[in-house]
């Protein structure tokens, strides 16, 4: 008895399907030849020529009408798949800004300054590298912190209190610096590929070539969103998809059509495109809920090439925002205000008669001024913290 044999993606699911049942069900497979739609097929099983229809066929409102779905097995809608190319705006005069997002650099920045406020709030009473003019005074704390983004302060920090803010965001600084440096050298030396266009829009209002399967529903779908007869190719196969793609003016700037199919093509031709995100979307294709891993790892697994970063389309190039070290700067902000906290007590417990000797009929900023006066003079002995 001759027995059709057919194999495939949705082969391997309805074969996955069927192991997966308590009991045996007895099937026989005929093949069906090919219609010009999925609704011709659709519509034998409505006719009760088959019992069921296994394949492609995407979960649609008119075809509910007619039969019942299984539940979607893998995601459906049609995507857009357009050529890789290399973005040679990553590699500019400004490719040193890029690692970090603009958020992270503003609070860097405000972090560097702050920190050296803080030491200088710690040192100046007994450090005589953090006394001198008012000028003098103000450049130090601004070099102090900014120096220490390279390790390189000249001025020694005497207190304990201070050491310790420093020993933390010395701590801060080296992780950010080394994570910096290693997403520098990915935009410096990993090639950065880009998708050649994003937008559906840009396609029609250009009036670039598309393509699309032989005989698929999507000409409707393409005309209604703007495009003309003479932007269609059609192609039969995935080989003569990737030639039109090669084929420069005479080929196409995209290509449409299910997901499933296009992320079968972007998994063997992955170095040359890349699939963007779903157009429109569809319940998928149908069938019972199963273990699918191991069936879509044999048939959209990318080739081992992709996992290559020189070959590999990316269209997003890593960078790191605020979010990646805001744990960080909690870590260095609570120990600085913690510090600061410890040397106010000490500094009012220290010139607490002093203090007690202001009248307390002058105003609240009269009392602060004296208050700072105090804090200004040089601390006639330094006994470490």
């Amino acid at each position: 008895m001759n027995r059709t044999n057919v194999t495939g993606y949705c082969m391997d699911v309805i074969h996955a399907v069927i192991e997966a049942l308590p009991y045996d069900v007895p099937y026989e497979f005929f093949a069906f030849a090919k219609p010009e739609s999925y609704d011709d097929l659709v519509n034998q099983v409505f006719l009760e020529n088959y019992d069921a229809a296994v394949g492609d066929i995407t979960i649609r409102a008119n075809r509910s009408l007619y039969v019942d779905f299984t539940l979607p097995y893998i995601e459906s809608g049609i995507s857009m798949v357009v050529p890789i190319k290399e973005d040679t705006n990553s590699k500019n005069t400004w490719v040193f800004l890029k690692p970090l997002t603009w958020d992270l650099w503003a609070a860097s920045g405000c972090f560097f300054i702050f920190i050296g406020f803080v030491v200088w709030v710690l040192e100046h009473r007994i450090n005589k590298d953090f006394r001198g003019s008012p000028n003098q005074q103000i450049s130090t704390s601004f070099w102090f912190g900014l120096s220490t983004m390279v390790f390189t302060h000249r001025e020694q920090v005497v207190s304990c209190l201070a050491r310790f803010v420093v020993i933390v965001w010395c701590f801060v600084v080296l992780i950010m610096t080394q994570s910096y440096a290693a997403i520098l050298a990915t935009f410096l030396t990993v090639q950065q590929l880009q998708p050649t266009v994003t937008d559906v829009n840009l396609l029609i209002k250009n009036g670039d070539s598309v393509g699309y399967p032989t005989g698929s529903s999507l000409y409707g779908t393409l005309k209604q969103l703007g495009f003309h007869d003479e932007n269609f190719k059609t192609y039969n196969s995935a080989e003569e998809l990737d030639e039109l793609f090669q084929n420069g003016n005479h080929g196409i700037s995209a290509a449409f059509d299910e997901a499933p199919y296009m992320r079968l093509f972007v998994a063997t031709f992955c170095s040359k495109n890349t699939m963007i995100e779903s157009t429109f979307k569809a319940d998928g294709f149908a069938s019972e809920g199963v273990d699918m891993r191991h069936v879509d790892n044999k048939w959209f697994r990318k080739k081992a090439s992709c996992s290559n970063p020189h070959t590999a389309g990316s269209s997003n190039s890593v960078t790191l925002g605020l979010d990646s070290f805001w744990g960080l700067f909690l870590i260095a902000g609570v120990a600085s205000l913690l510090a600061l906290l410890i040397f106010a007590a000490m500094f009012l417990d220290e010139h607490r008669y002093t203090l007690r000797c202001i009248d307390p009929e002058i105003s609240f900023w009269r009392r602060i001024c004296v208050i700072l006066r105090v804090y200004d003079q040089k601390r006639p002995q330094f006994k470490d913290l």
